[in-house]
């Protein structure tokens, strides 16, 4: 490597670990932070983020960076350091727009509203969260305003984590699912369900993890270099390739909503722990632009990893075939119930409240509901105020389901108190690229289903490994997406898959 390139790594290192040393804060505030110091951590938080931030911008990298933007220009256009030469360039562009104070209270408004939505949620108390959001839709409006947009703010944000992608193609992209879902989603709803209320046997906490545990090591988790803990809102969080946490839910209705939301994590930690090495602490393994360590090609990519583990993988009738009598032993529990009931329970078709325990043809509607809302209080349509019965007519519009509370209704996702708006489509986003890349991995690589029929997922690790994860962030979504599948996002394999499984094929 180059003198300056390596100068410009070593700078962009700094503030990986600086930004790392920010994602410990934020697991711990998520996961043991003591009630009281919440205000503490906001302050903290919003000082590592201005620390990275000045960082970027300074002269010392600026220099590293003319340096290196000279050396790489006989690189060819995919190498993966003209690549990252080219992620510093987008990053300084952009902040050099974003002034600082408006950083420091983003990320205090993100700390604060975190840990006021989780008293909020328990106590489904609308109300006292109301003043945090409130705060956090205007600084994330004045945050698109400085980034610039011309179609709709939504692009600004939308921008962070699916570059290149704005609200047009977004709404183009939900209109379709919704027209190709909603006949599939009558046939379903047609069939008799299947028994299903053994999903909400209580367990004791510490044997749904260890229940959790062993299928995330089923799917290839590492925990040598990961741990798993209990959270309010499951999430992973990375501090580079050598430590990558995941977290689950505990202690709530469903022990199967439980495994599936660890199972779900667990793709997004094979995403960072598999990650090429050469690239730790670079521009190919640090958000520059969202100022957060790790991270994939866009988090709609790694979205996908995680919906392509817990359900493509996760909810096969052969995955269960497979490890069902373990996770029984596991907990202890389920006389009566084989492999054949369990994986007809889990893929059970029924509209619902919650999100994160939708059925695969219920659960893009859920994002429909919190992309519009989203744009709605973005462009001022909607009011803070208004949320509460905003959604409770959405839900009842798209999916006819009547919302009994707040705590199941606005208050379920933590992503809004986060000061992650522009995030939730990338959850469909994951549901179409995952069964792209699944469609195709098993077409290529025989290997991969042959396995995946006796419950074994090395083969499709290896492949995802080679066409997704080793790459970090040198590619983008579509690129990556053409090297492995010869195809640009599209909609057709997701839908086929839902067909197969759940339509008239089924």
């Amino acid at each position: 490597m180059s003198m300056s390139l390596a100068r410009l790594n070593a700078a962009i290192g700094r503030i990986n670990d600086v930004l790392c040393a920010a994602s410990v804060l934020v697991w711990d505030s998520r996961t043991m932070l003591p009630r009281g110091g919440g205000a503490a951590r906001a302050e903290q938080l919003a000082t590592l983020s201005l620390l990275a931030r000045d960082l970027l911008l300074a002269d010392e990298t600026r220099q590293a960076l003319d340096g290196a933007r000279r050396e790489v220009e006989i690189y060819s256009d995919d190498d993966p350091w003209r690549r990252a030469v080219h992620k510093v360039e987008e990053a300084i562009a952009l902040h050099r727009r974003i002034p600082a104070d408006l950083i420091e209270r983003k990320t205090k408004a993100r700390a604060l509203g975190t840990l006021i939505w989780i008293e909020a949620r328990a106590n489904d108390d609308f109300a006292s969260f109301a003043p945090a959001l409130a705060e956090i839709v205007a600084v994330t409006r004045d945050y698109a305003d400085a980034a610039g947009w011309s179609g709709h703010p939504y692009d600004a944000l939308i921008g962070l984590y699916e570059p290149g992608t704005t609200f047009a193609d977004i709404s183009a992209l939900l209109a379709e699912l919704k027209l190709g879902i909603r006949p599939i989603l009558d046939v379903a709803l047609g069939r008799k369900r299947p028994a299903r209320d053994f999903l909400n046997h209580p367990f004791p906490e510490e044997k749904v993890k260890a229940a959790a545990r062993l299928l995330t090591e089923v799917l290839g988790y590492d925990y040598e270099h990961g741990r798993l803990d209990k959270t309010v809102h499951p999430f992973a969080i990375s501090f580079t390739c050598a430590d990558v946490r995941i977290t689950m839910r505990l202690g709530e209705r469903s022990f199967a909503n439980s495994l599936f939301g660890a199972m779900h994590e667990t793709g997004h930690g094979l995403y960072e722990q598999n990650v090429d090495p050469a690239f730790t602490r670079t521009p190919l393994t640090t958000d520059l632009v969202g100022l957060h360590a790790g991270g994939g090609a866009s988090l709609g990519t790694h979205e996908s990893q995680s919906r392509l583990q817990e359900n493509h993988v996760g909810r096969s009738g052969d995955f269960w075939l497979a490890h069902f009598a373990a996770v029984k032993q596991a907990l202890g529990g389920l006389d009566g119930i084989d492999a054949d009931a369990f994986q007809h329970a889990v893929n059970d078709v029924s509209p619902g409240l919650i999100r994160t325990e939708a059925d695969e043809l219920t659960y893009d509607f859920h994002v429909m509901l919190r992309v519009e809302l989203e744009a709605a209080l973005l462009t001022g349509n909607l009011k803070v105020s208004d949320i509460p019965g905003a959604w409770r007519e959405a839900m009842q519009r798209q999916l006819g389901v009547m919302v009994p509370n707040d705590r199941e209704g606005c208050l379920q996702d933590v992503h809004w108190a986060s000061g992650s708006m522009g995030s939730f489509c990338t959850y469909t986003i994951g549901n179409v690229m995952a069964a792209q890349l699944f469609e195709i991995a098993k077409q290529k690589d025989e290997s991969v289903a042959t396995a995946l029929a006796k419950g074994e997922t090395a083969p499709l690790r290896l492949w995802l490994k080679e066409n997704v994860w080793r790459h970090g962030k040198r590619f983008s979504r579509d690129e990556l997406l053409e090297r492995a599948t010869g195809r640009a996002l599209e909609a057709g394999p997701y839908l086929r898959y839902l067909n197969v499984k759940y339509g008239k094929a089924a």
